[in-house]
């Protein structure tokens, strides 16, 4: 019966009792990000009246398939209710309220935003489909069995989120090591600042760089994600160097790009790998003396650690296979996923321009006026913006649907209903551009390809344009609401450099 206690004793500790007040605060305000992004745009790209229903997707997939609350009902009204709801839930655990009660308090205060976000991301479809959309549900139900402030700190919890850690970084540097050609010969970071999804203020800067130390970053970016993170499972003070190196490695891909929480998120789970004595010169907080949880929580972690050790088979069969995966979830849940992105670089930078006219005849006198995106590259003079950590779906879906080897209609249905909503010049769609050029609405659209790369400092200077571009060719012929099928016209004329 001692040795049980003692057993049980040892799951259990104050060690890191910072790092798990630090990491429910950051996992909180990452929530809060996410609720709000699905606040705002959730019901445009996928309401009732949006790009990809929910209502039609709920009719062909089902509630094993695809777990979510709006089995049960769907409207844009219920949904903008749930989406309210993980608002104030994550306003609540960011004040730490969640964690100054007991501890059935604390479980059902993190569960509700992951049930909330799992439900809106299994019926997202498309536009729910990043990487970092699983690693919040992973992370997120993680917390859910972390504990409140006044007891220890489950030690196995900590180590399942520096698994989780070191899949994201291991996996990322194997899909790289594995992937495109450029990453093994140092060349790929002379293309990705320019051809990432949503450059930001740096970028330009970045990329600009000489091409010696875009091969010292790739090298860099190898040892921060194949070599760093065995030291996340090492003794102090080896976890916690690790966990620091991988904060500095993703602050400068933040500082250099727009991805969403993904750098955030990636950070905080670096965060389990500090000490209180670590910690205790950022954090200056007196740290509460902390009681174990009662038995049956208890036995809850050791079998939730024991089951996330069964699943981990598949990520880690995924990491030896020669095929790996990407960001793939094994289950509809999202636990223990397999991680790991940009296997491959796009060398040309080719974006999708929308214009419009209020003419109903188009001549080749016609005047065509552009549509501005918030964040995606539009007018050459506009500069990048930051975005991240806050997600701009439909921008990032532009830069996917202009860098597709086909360009097919099926492939990206959302973007024939964009222009229909254009068209119609529907409010809710406009509310996701930066600027509608058409306040009553244009007679006719089309679309067309360019190729956009970085100005250079001197062109810059001389022309005020971040960017330069050049026509690549035509994406969607001029459609028009009376033109009875012409939506469904295919591309022509595309031409690549």
């Amino acid at each position: 019966m001692m040795a049980t206690r003692e057993f049980w004793q040892g799951l259990f500790g104050s060690e890191y009792w910072l790092a798990r007040f630090a990491f429910q605060r950051g996992l909180a305000l990452i929530y809060l990000i996410a609720f709000l992004v699905a606040f705002n745009q959730f019901r445009p790209l996928l309401g009732e009246r949006g790009l990809l229903p929910v209502p039609q997707f709920l009719g062909f997939v089902n509630f094993r398939r695809a777990p979510s609350i709006f089995h049960l009902f769907y409207s844009d009204n219920f949904f903008g209710a749930v989406s309210f709801a993980g608002i104030l839930l994550s306003i609540i655990g960011l004040t730490s309220l969640s964690e100054r009660g007991p501890l059935w308090m604390s479980i059902a205060v993190w569960s509700a935003p992951y049930v909330l976000y799992l439900s809106i991301m299994n019926v997202g479809q498309v536009f729910y489909g990043f990487g970092w959309e699983s690693m919040l549900l992973e992370a997120g139900f993680l917390a859910i069995l972390l504990g409140p402030n006044r007891m220890a700190v489950p030690v196995p919890i900590i180590f399942l989120l520096r698994w989780m850690l070191f899949r994201v970084e291991f996996g990322a540097g194997l899909i790289k090591l594995r992937g495109d050609p450029c990453w093994r010969n140092l060349t790929c970071l002379q293309y990705h600042h320019e051809t990432q999804p949503l450059p930001n203020p740096l970028s330009s800067y970045f990329h600009h760089l000489p091409n010696s130390f875009h091969k010292l970053e790739v090298v860099g970016n190898f040892a921060a994600q194949l070599v760093v993170p065995w030291g996340l499972f090492f003794p102090q003070p080896v976890a916690g160097i690790a966990g620091a190196l991988i904060i500095l490695t993703q602050m400068w891909l933040f500082i250099s790009g727009n991805y969403s929480w993904l750098n955030l998120l990636t950070m905080l789970l670096a965060i389990p790998s500090f000490t209180n004595t670590q910690l205790g010169a950022i954090l200056r907080m007196q740290i509460r003396s902390s009681l174990s949880g009662p038995e049956a929580y208890e036995w809850v972690i050791a079998v939730f650690s024991a089951i996330v050790t069964v699943l981990s088979y598949w990520p880690v069969h995924n990491m030896l296979s020669r095929r790996q995966l990407m960001n793939t979830s094994f289950n509809p849940y999202h636990l223990v996923n397999t991680y790991g992105a940009f296997g491959s670089v796009t060398k040309a930078r080719y974006e999708i321009v929308i214009e419009g006219t209020e003419e109903e005849a188009v001549r080749e006198q016609t005047t065509w006026r552009e549509y501005e995106f918030k964040a995606k590259p539009g007018n050459p003079k506009r500069p990048p913006r930051q975005i991240a950590p806050y997600h701009l779906r439909l921008d990032w879906l532009m830069w996917f649907a202009a860098m597709s080897p086909v360009y097919d209609y099926l492939e990206h249905p959302w973007f024939i209903i964009l222009i229909q909503k254009l068209l119609q010049n529907d409010a809710s769609t406009l509310k996701l551009l930066g600027a509608n050029p058409f306040p009553q609405g244009p007679k006719v659209i089309r679309a067309r390809l360019y190729r956009y790369r970085f100005a250079t400092a001197k062109e810059r200077r001389e022309t005020s344009q971040w960017w330069v571009r050049s026509l690549a060719g035509e994406y969607l012929p001029p459609v028009s609401m009376s033109g009875g099928d012409g939506i469904q016209a295919r591309p022509r004329n595309i031409r690549y450099d």
